[in-house]
């Protein structure tokens, strides 16, 4: 899982007090070194510091203290006060954070395959209106079908950030006139006791609340939880609930206590980032250890050369923790858009170049940009801050609504491509080329279709919402097509829905009727398939179980099953589920078969393991390029496969159409002048259609059974 950080700088040239009470500390700029550094580790070796994504929860925590104890120094008490305070940050945060989008939005369109620039343009969109937390947590139910990586994916840190920024001040406003009215003077300067307090408990049932929604999202939502506001604001409040006993914490500060406090502080966030695995359910519990670690180390703010921070304190780890936003907001994109230039995974070289060329800069960022937009000159007005804003999202947003837009002209050109192929019936066009000795070659008029522009759009058509739930594993949906006398059932997850447009065309030849008891991921089986909360896979397995209950029998003249294994058994990992996959299968299989159901399982195909549009994207002149094996493509054991066959009973059947995606010796991302797959597994709809003469004789035969 991609994370990100989004650090908030200090004043600068704070008195002795003010380091104590919200200003410049060196143990924060310290810490926010720490931060970045984990994050950075992260992202380019996240093998070895598996939960370094938590150096995200710890400038989630930073941030929030530091924000409110500038509005408890002075609370915003008008309108104006307010505007000032949101004007700040907008100089503060923007202007780095717009170049770099601006900057991505121009590589992306140099260097990235046409695949990704609608997508990815979509996301700078998001990122450049500070809504990309929200953005990516609607699409984190269908990842999978993703493209590729967003370069601005990190972006949604920040998002939650500034959602953070426009809530908080509102908090503080209210507390404040709310004490004012009720002691009935006007307050000025600093927050009194008394607004402290109220702003105390308001900011610790907003650290309750959202607690609490973090454990149950975590729990019910996980994919969609990491990102979402109200799961993240309580690590914000929670620097702010800090903010509040500041005053505490420098009494104490260089004694015993504060000095603990720092050691069990640090060891909380070294220990989340060196444990912690992508697997760990997150936010949630877990978020505590290195959240509420960050607030003890900012609690204590010890000075003492006892304490762990008084490592933090050097010159080149104040340096770093002084650019780290800007760190942040370069680091991602290029190690996103690397690969695409070396043309491959990232080595040690790429990685060193991308640290040097990441802080170089953030150097110049901290700077030029930085720097020179935080502090406007005497006599600016506010509304100048707020034009600022106003033009720079302009500019980026047209920016990336015109590669988007030239994303879909191509896309809309392929379309027209595409119909043109198909209505000229070519008899030498994709799996025939396979198939028939004078079609070596295929023939789609020099052309390959559909475009890799089009490709995640060229599967079976159907209606999304009443035909094939996507993650929603508690719904029983069930869709016919034709109407003829003969009925044939298919049930699987999406490695059976790719069969449909062939199905879909032998059906208009000879009187079928197709009934689907089809969903993504989940597999018809007595094996529990292991997802991300327990719900899930409940829900999935009594699918599994009312699809059967749908089909067996003499209900249906023929029930075509197909599925691909892409998540674990429960109890299992995915590298060892096969054997356990494989005993659910045939339990499940011998009921059909005891109910005298007729079944043909057809075999997974061999798949690439690569996404093949973007590859042939990326080598226009050599699709070859995007080849493979047979060796290396073929599954070498479809336990759905390897159950039928253990199953003896004449009712149940294997059909493998392997010969029909690959040669002899070799399988193509293009057969016949046609994009074999729509992504790393998954066959396009054209493809499969192109495969349906030569799926008939098994189906009939099964049929006949």
């Amino acid at each position: 899982m991609t994370t990100s950080a989004a650090p908030t700088a200090a004043p600068k040239a704070p008195s002795k007090q003010e380091a104590r009470s919200g200003g410049l500390r060196k143990d924060i700029q310290g810490l926010r070194a720490v931060a970045v550094t984990l994050v950075v580790v992260y992202h380019l070796w996240p093998d070895a510091l598996t939960g370094g994504y938590i150096g995200v929860d710890v400038f989630l925590v930073i941030s929030g203290y530091l924000i409110t104890s500038h509005l408890l120094k002075r609370p915003p008490r008008s309108g104006r006060e307010l505007g000032t305070f949101w004007g700040r940050r907008i100089r503060r945060l923007l202007p780095a954070a717009f170049t770099v989008l601006a900057t991505t939005a121009v590589a992306l369109r140099l260097v990235a395959p046409s695949t990704m620039w609608a997508e990815m343009s979509q996301q700078i969109i998001a990122a450049t209106l500070y809504v990309q937390n929200w953005a990516l947590a609607l699409s984190s139910v269908s990842y999978m079908e993703g493209s590729g990586t967003s370069p601005v994916q990190h972006f949604w840190s920040l998002s939650v950030e500034e959602q953070f920024y426009l809530f908080w001040p509102l908090l503080v406003f209210g507390v404040a006139w709310f004490v004012a009215r009720r002691s009935g003077r006007t307050a000025e300067g600093s927050a009194d006791l008394a607004t402290v307090r109220l702003t105390r408990t308001m900011i610790l049932l907003v650290v309750l609340l959202s607690l609490a929604a973090s454990v149950w999202a975590t729990t019910y939502e996980p994919a969609a939880a990491y990102f979402v506001t109200p799961v993240r604001m309580w690590e914000l409040a929670l620097g702010g609930l800090v903010a509040t006993f500041a005053p505490l914490a420098q009494k104490r500060a260089d004694g015993p206590l504060g000095v603990g406090l720092a050691w069990v502080g640090m060891a909380g966030i070294l220990t989340a980032a060196w444990w912690f695995t992508s697997a760990t359910p997150f936010p949630g519990y877990a978020a505590l250890l290195p959240v509420v670690g960050a607030a003890l180390v900012i609690l204590a703010a010890s000075n003492s050369s006892f304490s762990p921070t008084v490592l933090l304190r050097n010159r080149p780890v104040q340096w770093l923790g002084d650019v780290s936003y800007s760190v942040y907001l370069w680091h991602w994109p290029m190690i996103a858009l690397l690969p695409f230039v070396s043309h491959g995974s990232l080595g040690i070289i790429d990685k060193s170049a991308i640290i040097v060329a990441t802080l170089v800069l953030a150097g110049l960022s901290k700077v030029y940009i930085e720097d020179r937009f935080r502090s406007p000159k005497p006599g600016t007005p506010l509304r100048r801050s707020y034009q600022l804003a106003g033009i720079g999202m302009v500019l980026v947003v047209l920016l990336a609504a015109m590669q988007w837009s030239e994303a879909e002209l191509r896309k809309e050109s392929a379309k027209k491509e595409l119909a043109a192929v198909e209505e000229a019936t070519t008899p030498c066009l994709g799996a025939a080329t396979l198939v028939k000795d004078d079609c070596k070659e295929g023939d789609a008029g020099g052309k390959i279709v559909p475009k890799p522009e089009l490709a995640r759009q060229d599967k079976a058509d159907i209606d999304e919402e009443k035909c094939f739930p996507e993650g929603r594993y508690d719904q029983r949906l069930s869709c016919s097509f034709g109407s003829g006398d003969t009925r044939i059932a298919l049930v699987g997850n999406s490695h059976a829905r790719h069969w449909l447009p062939a199905l879909r065309k032998l059906a208009e030849k000879r009187d079928w009727t197709i009934d689907t008891y089809i969903i993504s991921t989940c597999t018809a089986s007595d094996a529990e398939t292991a997802f991300n909360t327990s719900k899930k896979t409940k829900d999935c397995h009594a699918w599994g179980q009312w699809a059967q209950e749908q089909t067996k029998g003499d209900k249906y003249d023929l029930v075509i099953t197909s599925e691909r294994q892409s998540k674990p058994v429960k109890g299992h990992s995915l590298a060892d589920s096969g054997p356990a996959a494989t005993k659910g299968y045939e339990s499940y299989l011998q009921r059909w078969a005891d109910a005298g159901t007729n079944v043909l399982a057809i075999k997974d195909p061999a798949y690439p393991g690569i996404d093949v549009p973007k590859c042939v994207a990326e080598n226009p002149d050599d699709p070859d390029a995007c080849s493979g094996s047979r060796k290396d493509w073929r599954i070498q054991k479809d336990p759905l496969i390897e159950a039928a066959k253990k199953v003896d009973d004449k009712n149940i059947a294997t059909v493998s159409y392997d010969d029909l995606v690959c040669d002899t010796n070799q399988c193509r991302g293009v057969n016949g002048g046609v994009l074999t797959y729509y992504d790393a597994s998954h066959l396009t709809a054209t493809y499969v259609k192109t495969m349906a003469p030569y799926m008939a004789k098994p189906i009939e035969k099964a049929l006949q059974s």
